[in-house]
């Protein structure tokens, strides 16, 4: 499965950059998911010309976590429902042998 490259939006790069005024990068870059040379060429990208930096049109990571959200879902809830289907074949499996008779629980042990 390929990996897709993440963009982000202009808001979303000059909010981090912001948080880096106030806390350490390491810390920054773990809390969005980041890595720190990201933040680091972010950081002077806005340092270099803040009225231009990040001119881009990023898509907001936050749709993208929610779309993942719910294909999450869906495939959880695909997989509850195969088992619950699966656990009644075997509810069913094991009523029908209570009520003909298994075989094996009327043999007697040979031992005695």
């Amino acid at each position: 499965m390929a990996l897709r490259r993440r963009t982000f939006t202009r808001e979303f790069k000059l909010a981090a950059v912001e948080r880096l005024g106030s806390t350490s990068l390491a810390r920054v870059a773990r809390e969005l998911e980041l890595n720190e040379k990201v933040l680091r060429r972010w950081k002077k990208e806005f340092q270099l010309n803040p009225s231009a930096a990040f001119s881009g049109n990023g898509n907001d990571r936050h749709l993208n976590r929610e779309a993942d959200l719910e294909r999450k879902i869906g495939q959880m809830t695909l997989e509850i429902d195969f088992l619950k289907k699966a656990l009644r074949r075997v509810e069913e499996h094991r009523l029908l042998e209570k009520a003909v008779g298994s075989s094996r629980s009327l043999k007697r042990s040979n031992r005695r």
